[in-house]
Formats: structure tokens, sequence, C-alpha cells
């Protein structure tokens, strides 16, 4: 496949460089080969470190300005390439066109509120005897992994606040998407100095390499908690910083005095967004025994018009699953369920070529319940009924994931006192996947640890640098020396 600006090459010290092999790239709406990517070798990966730590000092002591600068220039090619660059997106990943154009333009919105977010020096103590004054540096070398959801939405959690912060990166797509991120890459070839920003794509193989090197500083992932522990292990091994945004198993709980059919669109959303595969996705739902049947027939009522199809199609409200892997193991998990519960609606779709499995409710299921305890990351929600709001909220946390959850009622004061027993990262109130560049996101128990986003997200990629000056008669503090 050709794009406007060529074939599709890795970034490498500026140079856009031909993998060492190739791999197909699938379209999961037909389950076709889409493209070829270029497959990096391990000498290639070695380069594009070594490029990174070679532009480290030059670009970390660039003026802050010119740093900004870069960022705002990197949003405005996504811009103008964002019908290109979602194009493209929807064909690798399945997403509908219109929501591969949110996140292409949400992705140039985050490079553009980086680029204005404030950090600097703090006065801790300005006495007689003591000047303290607290810096931000930056780390160094960042691997930045992404994963095949949103791959252009997390690579835009990350990039901009470490280069902001003075870092140098190395990022490394998803193997089943990497075609959109190599293009932002050759888009940008010449809008950044050579090594600031690298891109290599592999096919899962050269992850171990990246993670472990020891010219890398840190590492930001987000993926599956099992290749998480994989990355905590090689992180450890010269304890490199690591932020780790890793699956979820959110709850949702909905009170006695909720209003079904005005909630009803938000759970809808909130489970089966790009095909339920969000690790915020809203994956679990306890509904109170008075509105559970009410509840269950207005989902189905909404669930069952959701279209189905190739996302190029604009009357398409819902692609496939990304890959086939993902979706053996959605249906195994709903095939399971079913023997447990009830199935309201929605399943795998028979005799398609591509990965689609219809909105699927699985009703009158408990924990225990392999759909109920496991992440199933595609378009299928379990309905548990609950009498007993206190049990309701110790099922919800009995789960070795933290990263968000949900409550919905009519009595905001109610739900937010149940919102603060909820063991999560994030807890929204009658709403789901609700996000922005200036609100931090991060994960409590397996679901991972660091922060995303917002001035917490940025402070991330720095290392805290305390100046303590004695100050003597005579010997004044200079102002304005450090910085």
């Amino acid at each position: 496949m050709q794009t406007k600006t060529g074939p599709f090459r890795m970034l490498i010290n500026g140079v856009l460089t031909e993998g060492a092999s190739s791999m197909a790239v699938i379209n999961p709406s037909s389950g076709q080969v889409l493209a070829h990517s270029p497959r990096a070798s391990e000498e290639q990966v070695e380069q594009a470190i070594l490029a990174a730590s070679g532009s480290y000092c030059m670009w970390s002591r660039t003026p802050l300005e010119q740093r900004r600068e870069t960022l705002r220039r990197i949003a405005d090619t996504i811009e103008r390439h964002a019908g290109e660059l979602a194009r493209l997106l929807t064909q690798e990943q399945g997403k509908p066109l219109k929501d591969a154009l949110d996140e292409v333009q949400g992705s140039a919105a985050f490079f553009r509120y980086a680029a204005q977010a404030q950090f600097g020096a703090r006065t801790l103590e300005d006495s007689d005897t003591r000047h303290a004054v607290l810096l931000r540096r930056p780390l160094g070398v960042v691997a930045v992994i992404t994963p095949w959801n949103f791959p252009l939405l997390l690579l835009a959690f990350k990039v901009p606040h470490a280069l902001l912060a003075g870092n140098t990166v190395v990022i490394k797509p998803a193997a089943t998407t990497p075609l959109s991120t190599l293009l932002l890459g050759q888009l940008i070839a010449d809008t950044v100095p050579a090594g600031v920003i690298n891109v290599v794509s592999d096919k899962n193989d050269l992850g171990d390499l990246l993670t472990s090197h020891p010219l890398v500083a840190k590492i930001s992932f987000t993926g599956s908690t099992a290749t998480g522990y994989k990355v905590m292990a090689n992180a450890a091994k010269s304890l490199k910083r690591l932020t780790l945004e890793l699956g979820g198993n959110d709850p949702g709980i909905v009170l006695d005095d909720a209003d079904p059919v005005r909630i009803a669109p938000g759970i809808i959303r909130a489970a089966f967004f790009n095909s339920g595969q969000a690790c915020i996705a809203l994956k679990r739902l306890y509904v109170h025994s008075s509105l559970y049947d009410r509840l269950c027939e207005e989902l189905v009522r909404l669930a069952e018009a959701i279209v189905l199809g190739d996302g190029l199609d604009p009357m398409t409200m819902q692609g496939p699953l990304q890959n086939q892997q993902q979706y053996q193991k959605v249906s195994e998990l709903l095939g399971d369920a079913c023997r447990h519960g009830r199935l309201l609606c929605g399943g795998p779709v028979p005799d398609s070529q591509g990965y689609f499995i219809r909105p699927a409710l699985v009703a009158d299921v408990q924990d225990g319940v392999r759909l109920v305890d496991e992440e199933q990351f595609g378009p299928v929600l379990p309905l548990i009924r609950y009498t007993d709001l206190d049990e309701a909220v110790a099922r919800a946390n009995d789960s070795q994931y933290g990263l968000g959850a949900s409550v919905w009622s009519s009595n905001t004061e109610r739900a937010v006192a149940v919102a603060n027993q909820l063991v999560a990262g994030t807890v929204w109130i009658n709403q789901h996947i609700d996000l922005g560049p200036h609100i931090p996101q991060s994960g409590a128990k397996r679901s991972g640890f660091g922060i995303e986003l917002g001035e917490e997200g940025l402070l991330e990629f720095t290392q805290a640098q305390v100046i303590n000056i004695k100050n003597e008669a005579g010997n004044a503090y200079p102002k304005g020396g450090c910085r």
C-alpha cells in the first residue's frame, strides 16, 4: 500500500528506514491483508535507542519555548493529515471512520494542550539561612509502547509530555496496528530534530530488548497486565522509571433510584464504544433488583439498534474486533457465560470474513463466571442483579483490577458516597470513559501505577532535583540562578 508520502517506513535518527524484513497487517473487517509493515531487527532497535540517546543532550538543552513550538507543529501536521490518518486507522484497527477521525483530532488536541503546560522551579524556602529550590529535570530516553485499541490517542497520552520535559523517545506500536503510527512518524520526520522521535515496528518480539536496554531511562507502557509484568521485570534490572496502564475490569453500579431510560444510552456507549476494546470500558454492571428487568429491556433495545459493519461504511456504528486472537477469546468467554446465564442479544456473526461480534448482553450471571471475573475486552456486557448495596460495592471491589468504575443514580450526593467506597483510579458518576488532557488518569491494584495526563502526568517524565544553598551574611542567593 502506498500513502501520499510514500511506502511505510520506520523513523530512526531522522531517516525514514525500511525494516530488516516485513510483516502483514490484516484489515479486521475483511480478514485480508491490508498492507505490509516494516519489521525491525535487533540492530535497528539498537540504532533507534542510540539515536535517541545521542540527541538527548541537545534536546534537553533546547529552550522550553522551542520544545513547545515543536509540539504545536506536530499538532498542526496531524490536523492537516487528519483524513489520511483516520482512514488508515480505520482500515488497520476496525473502528468506524468517525471514531477514527475523533481519535486523530483528539491526538492533535493532546499535543497542543501539552505544549502550554507549565512546570518549572518551585521555591521551597528562602530565608536568612537557606534557599531551597525544587527543579524538574528530564530523565533521558523514554520507551513508549502503545496498544492496538487506540494507537494514536494513547501515543498522544505519552509523547507530548515526554518531549516537553526534554526527553527523547523511541516509539514501538502494536504489531497488529503499526501503520498509522508509522505514517505519523513519516509525516513529522522533518518537524523534529534527528533522533528526538524514533519509531520502530516489530512482531511483538523486540519488547524485551527495548525495555531492558541500559540507555532507556523510562518506560511508558499501555497494554495487558500479563505483558506489564514482563515490562516491570525488565525495568527492574536497572531500576528504570515506569508508568504502566494495564488491564481493567471496570464495574458499574446502578442504584435503585436511577432512571433506566435516562442512563441506558450512557451504559451502552461505555460498554460497546470501540467494540468494547478499551481498558476503561464498562465491563460488568451491577443492577438493583427493582430496576433490573426494565433496564435490561432498555439496553437490549439500544444494543440491537447498533449497526455493525466495515468502518469505512458511513452507516457503521460498530466495527469488528481488532484481531482474530481477541475475537476467539471474547467468543469463548461469551459461550461460557451463556452456559451460566441468559443471552439477551448479540454474539458472533456467522460466515463473516471479519472479526465481528454483535453487542451482547448476558443476564442472570453471577461473580465466579469468567465473563464477570475476567477482562473480556470486547462487546459483551454481563448484567448482575443485586439487592444489598453494601454487598454490591464489595463485589465490585473484589477484583484484581482497579482502573475505573462508575455509579449511576438520580441522586448525585448518594452516588458520590458510593463512589468513595470504590477502589479505582477513576470513578465516574452517571457517565463512563470521560477523559481530558488536563484530568490525570491512573490505576489501582493490578491495573498499573504511575499517572498519565494532567500536571501529574507531565511530572512522571521528570526527575525531581533540589538545589539547597546555605545563605550566609553577604552571600545572597542569585535570583534566577536555578531554572
